[in-house]
């Protein structure tokens, strides 16, 4: 679907003056509403996650979520002259990718968007602890509320599958990017990575919570109204996971969306088999209970194996087969 500038100009007038308040608590009937539109289930999904999501996924705002999101960006974009003046970031969650780019010098000045309003209050909230210059509005990716040529760069991590018409979006990328400014977008499922991710967290969700009602192991185990919630959550994660990416696929799109010196990157595949039991195992025992000793252990078997892709098995195994997809493109001048 391409949105005409008649259509664009409409839907931008319609932007009310303030955001939706966030609904972290979605009930039984929203989530069955929710089934049958996607974008409300992104609301719904998001906003129930907004306030656990850094903790969910180890998110951080220090030198170690600092050098991995630099390290994203330069794996696809390569050497680039930095700082870019202002910066949009695409769905933006709590923040992640672009507060933690910021602080390693990429861009000075930023804007989050997200249609989640929890995640947008997040992100701002994380921002302004961080003393960053980042504004922010609740927005559909398909129409970004701002004007032409506003933006030098525009980022997002994990976004571009959880949009229904990725070539739009993109579309709407370039429309706000300034002639010669660059987009990069990291963290995106590839569709063989997806396959073997999805199957390891099922099989890990199974035995964990059949091994945790053993009544010796019962303090292992979050609390059924707990797991019952995450199952919601989970029910909803499949309506919100809309596409899954081959390499070469993506970059055809970000091409056909007008695009030049278009490039897509792989990553994970040994760290991505280590990291899908990890993440699953720590979202069903009690918040806590694995303690450091499991944290260090998670991140450097995270850092070790990722050290294998890099370095040997991105020589010899074809990049569709690798978990985590990044592309980047140019707005033409």
């Amino acid at each position: 679907m391409t949105v005409s500038p008649q259509e664009h100009d409409r839907h931008l007038a319609a932007v009310p003056d303030l955001d939706p308040a966030p609904n972290p608590h979605a009930t039984q009937a929203e989530v069955e509403a929710a089934r049958h539109d996607t974008k409300l289930a992104q609301v719904l999904y998001h906003d129930w996650e907004a306030e656990s999501y850094d903790e969910k996924w180890h998110i951080s705002y220090d030198e170690r979520c600092i050098e991995y999101a630099r390290d994203r960006f330069d794996a696809v974009a390569g050497p680039q002259p930095l700082p870019y003046g202002r910066a949009l970031e695409l769905g933006c969650g709590t923040g992640f990718f672009l507060l933690n780019l910021m602080q390693a010098g990429v861009a000075a000045t930023g804007s989050v968007t997200d249609l989640s309003p929890g995640m947008v209050k997040v992100a701002l909230r994380n921002a302004e602890h961080l003393g960053l210059p980042v504004d922010g509005r609740v927005a559909d990716a398909e129409i970004i509320p701002y004007e032409d040529e506003t933006f030098d760069l525009v980022v997002g991590h994990a976004v571009l599958h959880h949009i229904p018409d990725v070539e739009q979006a993109l579309r709407e990328v370039l429309r706000v990017l300034k002639p010669g400014g660059r987009f990069v977008f990291a963290g995106e499922p590839s569709t063989i990575g997806n396959l073997y991710a999805r199957w390891l967290g099922w099989a890990t969700w199974k035995i964990t919570t059949n091994v945790t009602r053993i009544p010796a192991l019962a303090d292992w185990r979050r609390t059924q109204e707990e797991l019952d919630e995450s199952s919601r959550a989970a029910a909803l994660e499949a309506v919100v996971d809309l596409h899954t990416f081959d390499p070469a696929d993506l970059e055809k799109i970000a091409e056909a969306a007008g695009a030049i010196a278009v490039h897509a990157h792989t990553e994970e595949f040994a760290a991505a088999l280590l990291g899908w039991p990890v993440r699953t195992f720590e979202a069903v025992v009690p918040p806590g209970k694995l303690g450091f000793g499991w944290a260090k252990f998670a991140f450097n078997g995270w850092k070790t194996l990722s050290w294998v892709d890099d370095h040997l098995l991105n020589r010899i195994v074809p990049r569709r087969f690798f978990y985590n997809v990044a592309i980047t493109g140019v707005k033409q001048s």
